[in-house]
C-alpha cells in the first residue's frame, strides 16, 4: 500500500532586531507567525497571557516525548501542560587563547575565579590588549550570584540579585574590571559580542557558548584556541544553560501544519540535522547519542 506524503508550504520569516518586542507586538495585533521560537527566559509571562497554543493533544507515543531532557523541557510546561518543545540548548564554556598563554607561560586552564583573575593580570599586555573579555548581561553572571547563596528572584517573582550574597558574586567582575583593569567589555575594544573579542585577539580569555566554536573557526582560522570547563567560585561549579523552544500561536489558522512543522524541526531526524552542525546541543538524548556528544571533551 502506497503512503501518502503531505507537502507544506513553510514561509520563513527573518527578525533581525529586537525579536520579542517585535513577536509581543504581532501577538497583540493578533499577526504573529503560526510557529514561532520562545527563549525559556520569555516563556513564563507568554504563557500566562494565554497567546500559546497547548501541545499535550498533538503529542503521539511515536513522538517520544520522554527522549528531551527533562529539566530543558520543564522550561516550557505550565500547570502541567506542555507549551514549547526545546529545540536545542547551549552551555558556557572557557575559551583560551593557546598562544597567549604560552607567552605568559601558563600551561593550563585556569580551574578556579581566583586563578582566572590571577591569569588575567599576567595575560593583558602581552599578545592581547586585556586578558579576559567581560560579558556584563545578567544570563551571564546568574553563576556568580548562586555561588555565594544569592537568587535571581524570589518566590513571588520579585528580583533579590542586588542581595548582600548576590554581591559578593558580582564584585568579582568589578573588581576585576575596575581595580585589576585585566578585563574589557565588548564596546570597550569595538566589537559586537564576546567571541569577536576573542577572535580578534583583544582579550586572551573570553567565556561563551558553543555557538562560539564554528564561527572562531570559520571567521578567525589563525586563533589557535581550546576551551575549559567555567572555573569554579567559591568552590562551587556552575554554568548557564540556554534554551530555545517551537511553540505555536493559538491563533493560527493552520494548526495541523503548524504542529507537523515543530514535530519535523523538533523531532529526532530534524533535530539530528540542526544540531549536527555543531552550533548548538540537542535537546534530545537520543540524537546526542548518535552524534557522539555524550562522549564529546573540551
Amino acid at each position: 500500500m502506497r503512503q501518502s506524503i503531505q507537502l507544506i508550504k513553510v514561509k520563513y520569516e527573518v527578525i533581525s532586531d529586537q525579536y520579542m518586542d517585535v513577536i509581543k507586538t504581532r501577538l497583540v495585533g493578533e499577526a504573529a507567525p503560526d510557529v514561532f521560537y520562545l527563549d525559556a527566559l520569555e516563556a513564563p509571562f507568554l504563557i500566562s497571557q494565554n497567546v500559546l497554543e497547548p501541545l499535550e493533544s498533538y503529542i503521539t507515543p511515536e513522538f517520544d516525548l520522554a527522549d528531551f531532557e527533562d529539566t530543558l523541557l520543564d522550561s516550557f510546561k505550565y500547570q502541567n501542560q506542555i507549551y514549547g518543545l526545546p529545540k536545542d540548548y547551549s552551555t558556557l564554556a572557557l575559551f583560551y587563547n593557546k598562544k597567549a598563554f604560552a607567552a605568559a607561560g601558563l600551561s593550563s586552564p585556569p580551574a578556579t575565579w581566583d586563578e582566572l583573575r590571577n591569569y588575567s593580570k599576567q595575560l593583558t599586555g602581552k599578545l592581547n590588549r586585556y586578558g579576559f573579555g567581560e560579558i556584563p548581561e545578567l544570563a551571564r553572571q546568574a553563576y556568580k550570584i548562586k555561588a555565594f547563596g544569592g537568587q535571581l528572584v524570589d518566590q513571588n517573582g520579585y528580583a533579590t540579585f542586588a542581595s548582600e550574597a548576590g554581591l559578593q558574586g558580582l564584585e568579582l567582575v568589578i573588581d576585576q574590571y575596575q581595580k585589576d583593569r585585566s578585563s574589557a567589555q565588548k564596546s570597550d575594544v569595538g566589537t559586537n559580542s564576546g567571541s569577536e573579542m576573542f577572535g580578534q585577539s583583544k582579550v586572551a580569555m573570553v567565556i561563551e557558548g558553543n555557538w562560539a566554536i564554528p564561527y572562531l573557526t570559520e571567521t578567525f582560522p589563525q586563533v589557535e584556541f581550546a576551551t575549559a570547563s567555567v572555573p569554579s567560585i567559591n568552590g562551587k561549579k556552575g554554568t548557564i544553560v540556554f534554551t530555545v523552544a517551537y511553540v505555536m500561536n493559538n491563533l493560527a489558522q493552520h494548526k495541523a501544519e503548524a504542529w507537523e512543522l515543530i514535530s519535523y524541526l523538533t523531532g529526532k531526524e530534524g533535530m539530528q540535522k540542526w544540531t549536527g552542525t555543531g552550533f548548538a546541543l540537542p535537546t534530545r538524548k537520543s540524537v546526542a547519542k548518535n552524534l557522539g556528544y555524550e562522549q564529546d571533551t573540551l
